[in-house]
């Protein structure tokens, strides 16, 4: 019974997330537009200077885009509720960690986490930037109550974290 119920609620906020996404379309003017693009039309929130970060909020859902300094988009997220839904956008799209989805490093990525940055931090949401030793960069978007960890390097424990 509570898997159905777990079940359902994945399914109604996948169902929010896909109105969310087609409301712009419909829309005759937004304040700001422009999700997935290098530039939107949209103010940049980034508390760090070396990203861009971009918010945008339909029907209740926030849509949260991370750029580098070149206006490439390396990845996005939707959250509602303290639900976390990783869009397949960016060139990080893979390495964006959620509450609801963990990542976890392979044995031969290290998490540089003493250059781990924040780079945007509102009252419900945060995001942490964090190189890896491969040269790319993870994503950590939580709720601004959670104390942001290292990623899992063993599966095992990668279930937990630190609220």
């Amino acid at each position: 019974m509570a898997m159905i119920k777990h079940l359902s609620r994945r399914a109604i906020f996948a169902g929010l997330v896909v109105m969310g996404l087609s409301a712009p379309v419909f829309a005759s003017e937004s304040s700001s537009t422009g999700l997935g693009q290098a530039w939107p039309n949209a103010q940049d929130v980034s508390t760090n200077s070396n990203w861009h970060v971009y918010v945008f909020t339909v029907n209740g859902i926030r849509y949260v885009q991370i750029n580098d300094l070149n206006g490439n988009v390396r990845g996005a997220f939707a959250a509602a509720n303290g639900q976390f839904l990783v869009l397949p956008m960016g060139r990080d799209a893979q390495r964006i960690a959620t509450p609801q989805q963990p990542m976890t490093l392979d044995n031969s990525v290290v998490a540089l986490t003493s250059y781990a940055q924040t780079v945007y931090r509102d009252a419900a949401i945060q995001v942490q930037a964090t190189p890896l030793s491969s040269g790319a960069t993870m994503f950590t978007a939580a709720p601004s109550t959670t104390t942001l960890v290292a990623p899992c390097d063993n599966p095992a424990e990668c279930s937990t974290h630190v609220d």
